[in-house]
């Protein structure tokens, strides 16, 4: 782990009123807790969209599954992609609704666009891709996974 440091940061009242607000209802243990994961979640952004490095993401997914062929169209596009498909998992929600989370790794542009392909199929209700953080490789990548 890395050697923790202090700094100081100067905010106006109203915007720390707030960001203690953030922390309460987050259950936030500190205010470093708490800026520490923006700042990661904001790098990791950063990082995504400049596509400087690999990422680990999950793609959450509500649809009809009555839709004709959708999850047959689900499963090929996913199937097309396997090498950035991680696992998935899937939730009857109702009578006509699952939901399907599914967790990829790669290339932040190349989850980014099967997140478009499935999620712009007919009878998609909601999507929402969560790019988790970079992924490091800071070991040699001669075992199996």
């Amino acid at each position: 782990m890395s050697e923790l440091v202090r700094f100081s940061v100067s905010l106006e009242k109203d915007l720390l009123d707030k960001f203690d607000r953030y922390c309460a209802d987050g259950r936030l243990a500190t205010r470093s807790e708490a800026i520490r994961q923006l700042l990661r979640e904001k790098l990791t952004a950063a990082a995504w969209q400049a596509d400087a490095a690999d990422v680990a993401a999950s793609l959450t997914l509500v649809y009809d599954h009555h839709k004709a062929r959708l999850t047959d169209k689900m499963l090929e596009l996913q199937h097309a992609r396997a090498d950035r498909v991680v696992s998935s998992m899937h939730v009857h929600l109702d009578h006509d609704l699952c939901l399907e989370v599914i967790v990829l790794r790669g290339p932040a542009p190349d989850l980014q666009e099967l997140a478009a392909e499935l999620s712009g199929l007919k009878g998609i209700h909601q999507a929402q891709l969560v790019i988790a953080r970079a992924v490091g490789h800071g070991h040699d990548h001669t075992h199996p996974h």
